[in-house]
């Protein structure tokens, strides 16, 4: 069954580890790797990854990524968003939003410290959903 807008936010906002593709052009299916991210009803889906890895490069290239989550147990559901992708400096805030998602409370800090000294390694990616794809496929028979 089809989630209602309502249904569909809700569940992308749970912390569940998404997948993201992009289009790594015609000869080749796309990149695609799990990433940590954040998201609140009605806004953009943030998250961060390498300033110079693969990933990042094609986002710049296509300026758009989808990214999928799902869950692995009754109810199944999926939720897939689509949109234009922007480039945005990693900031402590950002980086303790995401983290606390995926991290017990006392391992966010350090973990945001360590992440943080990187600095120029990171970089921030935020997408607006543009396309959704999303369902509840019913409890496993």
């Amino acid at each position: 069954m089809v989630l209602s807008v309502e249904e569909r936010e809700r569940f992308l906002a749970e912390p569940l580890v998404a997948v993201l593709s992009v289009a790594a052009g015609s000869e080749r299916g796309p990149v695609t790797a799990p990433v940590w991210y954040a998201y609140r009803p009605g806004g953009d889906v943030v998250l961060f990854t390498g300033r110079t890895s693969r990933k990042a490069r094609l986002i710049e290239r296509t300026g758009r990524f989808t990214l999928t989550v799902q869950s692995t147990s009754p109810t199944y559901r999926y939720a897939a968003v689509e949109g234009p992708a922007a480039f945005v400096e990693v900031t402590p805030e950002l980086v303790r939003e995401v983290a606390s998602r995926y991290l017990p409370a006392a391992k966010v800090a350090q973990y945001a410290d360590d992440a943080l000294a990187r600095g120029e390694e990171l970089i921030a990616v935020r997408m607006r959903p543009e396309r959704w794809n999303a369902a509840d496929l019913g409890p496993s028979r």
